[in-house]
């Protein structure tokens, strides 16, 4: 039976040690990923003293903008525990932000916003230096974990290759997993870039998005997408970035620091959810039907690593390596001075590393991260 998302989010104890220390805390996240779930479950602990507001409701807004920082206490009440739900609707939330923190230190505000791109342009230049930032994903194998035991996750893992890790989709069972990520992807994906960002053409953004997915493991050429589907380069390059903002993609550059023939100029694009990917192409067939099982298997890793950091407090720097006679490894990663790297094959079987690389950076490690483990990998 697949496990009811009752499970600790990891990023929980790093935002409760984060607490009443003099800044605003700042939560992003794409929508549904369980942000207002995570902030009420940190509220419990401060149910007398504690307050949550949505900004999605109109009249919360009006109480919010362009008021005197003796207005907003007025409004806010006495509590020293503030919840801003999808703050990015309030105008100017960043210098409301300012106000409360500059002249109310005892009083701790937690912002959460689905749209990166618009909430982070709202608070960056008024609470430089006031502000802590936190990203939550969709779960983890690692949060997986924390409820179920190694062999479940293992039963359950080509579901979560398919169907993705957003919480409503774990929740779900069977049949419902695929009208749930549906969902998601149909009524969520697009909602914030739509209306912050002056898109005109919608039906492009869709069209980006599923040439990106159709193009899961492969460098990504912006002269090529731009051809595609019929727009400039710029707007491309434009609409990568907004789609990285919202939390439905990332970039993995190339490494290339001693070879002639690395790659250096192509990116490789992922996705943070699998079930959102395969939404994108219509394609929720079983990994045994799929030609796609070595992008998939190589996205959920390379998502599941990046969440894996996160819970650690690590930012490594993250690569792909591969030169023009298609040498390659999936994954480099740089940091505390030295480089590991990783490839990724959904079945076992004997790997060594390229000789080019080997050579040309001989005290780095690469490792084969396959179905048998991956749990090694991630916990």
């Amino acid at each position: 039976m697949e496990t009811q998302p009752i499970l600790a989010r990891k990023i929980q104890k790093r935002i409760e040690n984060s607490l009443f220390k003099g800044k605003v805390i700042i939560l992003y996240g794409p929508r549904q990923v369980g942000k207002t779930t995570l902030v009420k479950k940190i509220l419990e602990s401060y149910l007398n003293d504690s307050v949550y507001f949505s900004c999605d409701e109109p009249d919360v807004r009006q109480a919010l903008t362009n008021k005197t920082s003796n207005a907003l206490h007025s409004f806010l009440g006495n509590k020293k525990l503030i919840v801003l739900d999808e703050a990015q609707r309030v105008k100017d939330v960043g210098l409301t932000l300012k106000l409360l923190v500059d002249n109310f230190p005892n009083i701790q505000i937690i912002a959460t916003g689905s749209s990166s791109f618009e909430l982070s342009n709202k608070v960056i230049e008024p609470l430089t230096g006031r502000n802590v930032e936190f990203h939550l994903y969709p779960f983890s194998v690692q949060e997986l974990l924390s409820v179920n035991d190694q062999l479940t996750v293992q039963r359950i893992l080509e579901r979560r290759l398919i169907y993705g890790m957003y919480p409503e989709v774990i929740k779900a069972s069977g049949a419902e997993e695929e009208k749930a990520v549906r969902s998601i992807a149909r009524d969520y994906l697009y909602k914030d870039i739509l209306m912050f960002q002056d898109i005109k053409n919608p039906e492009i953004l869709e069209k980006l998005l599923q040439a990106l997915a159709l193009q899961l493991g492969n460098e990504v050429s912006y002269n090529e997408l731009s051809q595609l589907i019929g727009v400039d380069k710029n707007t491309v390059s434009n609409y990568i970035q907004i789609l990285e903002k919202a939390f439905v993609i990332f970039r993995l550059p190339p490494f290339a620091r001693n070879l002639r023939n690395e790659l250096k100029k192509l990116r490789k694009i992922y996705f943070y959810d699998n079930g959102i990917r395969n939404a994108l192409i219509n394609n929720f067939n079983n990994v045994d039907l799929r030609n796609d099982v070595g992008p998939l298997w190589e996205n959920f890793m390379l998502s599941e690593r990046i969440k894996w950091h996160q819970s650690h407090n690590q930012q490594p720097n993250l690569f792909f390596w591969r030169t023009h006679s298609r040498q390659e490894i999936d994954l480099i990663e740089e940091g505390q001075g030295k480089l590991t790297g990783y490839e990724f094959k959904w079945q076992n079987q004997r790997y060594q590393a390229p000789q080019a690389f080997q050579k040309s950076y001989p005290s780095t490690t690469v490792s084969l991260i396959c179905q048998e483990n991956f749990l090694d990998f991630l916990n």
